[in-house]
């Protein structure tokens, strides 16, 4: 009886070491923080960027199903192709900032301890819908920053402000190195020419530079010719009065999709906080419209003969610059809400 009591405490000691082992493995996760690791590094050197395209089943894998803290933080870009076409959304230039921030960080980084500290992923709308909504991502650009400690894919605290694509990849390198405390170094952009193509425009200035000399000298170039310089004071003129500078410094766009009618355009923006490039075409288009009729009338008019003609002439061009003024101060009227009143003189009241 003695060793039938002793048989069963030793098989009660056996089943319950089992069923402990049997809990314990079934509350671990299957890929070791090392293995996700390295699976990360596999996919990141099948890119030439370093970027790592991932779908809903590797947000899963590698952030939702990886406990906290991971051994590794993860930088994603939200990208729709289907939204390519929107320029003002700026995607596909983001885009390309966005790969070219991770090959600088490959660079700065190679076969540096913080190399696989943080990896850079993108995910796709049509292939990754569920990831969008776990992100709560409603409006793109968008990229967050998922950390080592973050548990919660809806947590905001990662995601990158507007401000921080001002500058496109250099402003996302200050925003990963003050998050991550990790160096991503200066960006290293692309040169605009390569070795090859200096090389044969090197060989062409060359070939080309008797031919241009012996033009130059018998003044048969284009800079002799006043045509030349006349458009280029027009074009001028116009990339001036037209806002174009503005445009080009704040990148913005030419108009943009109605609200309320998605198949309708916006070219003239009511308020005054913002302007599209339309309506500066549209203005400096005005403008120069009355430039040229002064410059008519002040240096081609005055050598006609015909003191009728002449009459004739000005009179058109005084209600044509009449008409252009006034489009000027109802758009400025009705974008601004400011008014423009004329004051005659107190003798004429």
């Amino acid at each position: 009886m003695a060793i039938n009591k002793k048989l069963l405490s030793l098989l009660l000691l056996v089943s319950s070491l089992s069923s402990i082992a049997l809990s314990s493995s079934s509350f671990s996760d299957p890929d070791s923080d090392s293995d996700l690791t390295n699976e990360l590094v596999s996919l990141r050197s099948n890119s030439e960027s370093g970027v790592i395209h991932l779908d809903d089943h590797g947000i899963s894998k590698f952030l939702i199903s990886s406990p906290t803290p991971r051994p590794y933080s993860i930088l994603v870009f939200f990208d729709a192709t289907q939204l390519h076409s929107k320029t003002e959304l700026r995607l596909q230039e983001l885009r390309r900032e966005f790969h070219l921030l991770s090959a600088t960080f490959l660079a700065a980084n190679n076969n540096g301890s913080d190399l696989n500290k943080l990896f850079f992923c993108e995910i796709e709308f049509s292939q990754s819908q569920s990831s969008f909504k776990r992100f709560n991502v409603n409006a793109l650009p968008h990229i967050r920053l998922v950390t080592a400690s973050t548990s919660k894919l809806t947590d905001e605290s990662g995601q990158m402000d507007q401000s921080d694509f001002s500058r496109l990849a250099e402003s996302m390198a200050e925003f990963v190195e003050q998050r991550t405390k990790l160096t991503v170094g200066p960006i290293q952009r692309p040169p605009l020419l390569s070795k090859p193509q200096i090389s044969v425009i090197v060989a062409m200035i060359v070939v080309a530079a008797p031919f241009v000399v012996k033009r130059i000298l018998r003044g048969e170039t284009l800079l002799h010719d006043h045509r030349l310089w006349l458009s280029g004071a027009i074009f001028v003129y116009f990339f001036s009065v037209a806002g174009t500078m503005h445009n080009i410094i704040r990148k913005m766009p030419m108009f943009l999709q109605d609200r309320n009618d998605p198949n309708k355009l916006v070219f003239f923006y009511q308020g005054s906080g913002m302007q599209l490039g339309a309506e500066g075409f549209a203005v400096g288009f005005l403008y120069t419209v009355v430039g040229l009729l002064l410059a008519f009338v002040t240096n081609v008019l005055v050598r006609v003969g015909n003191v009728n003609v002449q009459r004739l002439v000005m009179l058109v061009a005084l209600v044509v610059s009449s008409w252009a003024v006034k489009q000027v101060v109802y758009l400025d009227n009705w974008k601004t809400g400011y008014g423009i009143h004329p004051y005659w003189p107190s003798s004429w009241q």
